[in-house]
């Protein structure tokens, strides 16, 4: 049996068990001293700098400087200098790691992704003055010293060649050297490649080219610039801010071209649309009546938006249709003019106009689709074109490709903002503005059986428009415009239009512009006018939609317009 411990024992056992816990409490207390040493809020605001770098929050970068430093470089300059310093790198994402130092600098590891010059890991350093970062240059990216900025060498990668829906390239070639393999009727799509002297500096030094160097400025060579241009290389560098001394390697990385872009481009629809157009001011656009794919554009086909004149009946009989006011055997009084937004509008050359719904339209009568537009009412007129793709931006390209080349956008009044014109309107003069892709637009939403769908110049589904199909009416009212559209070209105002391949379905429009200042043989003064075409064939299976514009042209749209739509349609069938 144990003996009892004595006192003494006892003691000796309680201190020796306490060891360990003193240790532990020691440890502890020592690491809450190095933790709240002056160091750890320089190191806390080292990290909270880059965390907000890589977010891109600029404003609480700025912050984190001393009030001295604040003052000495205000936000708006601040946000400046690291745009420049990001876009010479061609950064695209930032992050940093864990910070370390003292009650004076701290240093945090970054990693910096570039598009030109691969993965750099440097650090960053920051010293800190009494109430925060001391701001100086070097922070403008890691690796740098006090003394030194960035600098780079860039190498460009070879152009990637442009190609047809049928994949033959239509341009291709060296920047400043490019070849049109298929013709010359290709540049009014593809566009052309220049120095920035000839049309908007694109060099964009975020993407690793220098300004100067050449670039695309029209046509799908600006819109699909970056990626055609390929993924630049070189050399990123810390160079001493005085000059002299090749610099410090910061990161480096290989040009590499990119793909072929494949496009929806038919290039017998496109030589067509060019030869037709022949010069003339305005434009052609052609597309998929079913998909809605670019197939051909000539001209100003999407750049220029002019009156669409009586191709905008098209619109106004959708709404008419939809909302009931009127049906195919609506009757219309036979008269030369007729009263709308308080005066009396017109046929043209005051002919004698009207009939049921389908021989007003067949016929293009003033008289009938102005009041219409009035019955109509401005909420569901706006309503209707609005669907179409009026006052919103053509659904052609990627959001970046859209802003790059900034095409005009298709106009109609809102409500409340006709001012009197909704009559005019209706027959597409007063401030109703469009463009042929978009009145294309209008024919294949009706040779779809009443679904608009997105015009789309590639296949690739990143540089395609955002848009999704918009249903505008019901595939009976889309039936009962094809009926209209066709007694257009049989007994109306486009039998100019008619072609061998199919039965055409379209209308035919004439826009006022204003007079020219010259008079006519009776004296009467001489109008500048639009000549518009639109449509779609095979009427009964379409598979092309076309639009065609004449600007200030030489006659009316049935006797200049429809025969270019005609022309090419019978080309693409």
């Amino acid at each position: 049996m144990a003996s009892t411990p004595t006192r003494l024992e006892r003691q000796h056992r309680l201190k020796t068990r306490a060891l360990p816990l003193i240790a532990v409490a020691l440890a502890a207390f020592i690491a809450g001293v190095i933790l709240g040493c002056p160091g750890s809020p320089n190191r806390d605001a080292a990290e909270r700098y880059v965390a907000a770098w890589s977010e891109g929050d600029y404003k609480a970068m700025h912050d984190e400087l001393s009030t001295a430093s604040r003052e000495a470089i205000k936000l708006d300059r601040f946000e400046q200098r690291y745009a420049e310093s990001e876009a010479m790198a061609t950064m695209t994402s930032l992050s940093g790691g864990e910070a370390g130092g003292d009650e004076t600098e701290a240093e945090i590891p970054v990693t910096v992704e570039t598009r030109a010059f691969g993965t750099v890991v440097q650090p960053l350093r920051l010293t800190f003055g009494e109430d925060g970062v001391a701001w100086q240059n070097s922070l403008l990216f890691p690796g740098l010293e006090l003394d030194e900025e960035l600098g780079r060498k860039t190498e460009l990668p070879p152009r990637a060649p442009i190609l047809a829906a049928d994949g033959r390239p239509m341009a291709k070639g060296p920047s400043l050297a490019r070849s049109h393999p298929l013709g010359d009727a290709m540049i009014d799509v593809t566009g052309v490649v220049g120095t920035p002297e000839e049309g908007p500096d694109l060099a964009a030094t975020a993407l690793g080219f220098d300004p100067g160097e050449p670039t695309g400025i029209s046509g799908l060579e600006l819109a699909f610039n970056d990626r055609l241009s390929g993924k630049p290389g070189g050399t990123l560098k810390a160079v001493p801010i005085k000059g002299g001394g090749k610099g410090r390697e910061l990161g480096t990385g290989e040009p590499a071209p990119a793909d072929p872009l494949k496009t929806t481009i038919d290039p017998t629809l496109q030589e067509s649309a060019v030869s037709n157009l022949a010069g003339q001011l305005g434009g052609v656009a052609v597309l998929d009546a079913k998909k809605g794919r670019v197939k051909a554009m000539a001209g100003q086909a999407y750049s220029v938006i002019q009156p669409p004149g009586s191709t905008m009946k098209m619109v106004t009989a959708t709404a008419a249709l939809e909302t009931g006011k009127a049906t195919l055997d609506s009757e219309y009084p036979v008269v030369t003019e007729a009263p709308a937004d308080g005066r009396m509008i017109s046929n043209a050359h005051d002919e004698l106009c009207g009939g049921n719904l389908v021989e007003s339209f067949a016929h293009s009568c003033n008289s009938t689709f102005a009041p219409l537009g009035m019955e109509i009412g401005e909420e569901a007129m706006t309503e209707t074109a609005e669907a179409y793709g009026f006052n919103k931006v053509p659904a052609m390209f990627d959001p970046e490709s859209t802003a790059l080349v900034d095409p005009p956008v298709p106009t109609i009044p809102k409500p409340g903002e006709y001012n009197n014109e909704l009559g005019v309107s209706a027959i597409g003069q007063g401030k109703v503005q469009a463009t042929p892709l978009l009145m294309a637009s209008v024919a294949q939403t009706i040779a779809n059986g009443g679904k608009l769908m997105p015009t789309p110049f590639t296949t690739e589904p990143a540089l395609q428009p955002d848009a999704g199909p918009v249903r505008v009416s019901s595939a009976k009212t889309a039936r009962q415009l094809t009926e209209m559209m066709v007694a257009v070209v049989t007994s109306g105002t486009g039998p100019a239009a008619a072609i061998p391949e199919g039965q055409v379905a379209g209308k035919t429009g004439t826009a006022e512009l204003g007079p020219t200042g010259e008079t006519d043989s009776e004296g009467n003064p001489v109008l500048s006018e639009d000549a518009w075409f639109a449509g779609f064939a095979p009427a009964d299976r379409p598979k092309l939609a076309v639009a065609v514009m004449l600007i200030e042209a030489d006659a009316d749209g049935g006797t200049v317009a429809a025969p270019i739509a005609g022309a090419v349609l019978s080309a693409g069938l």
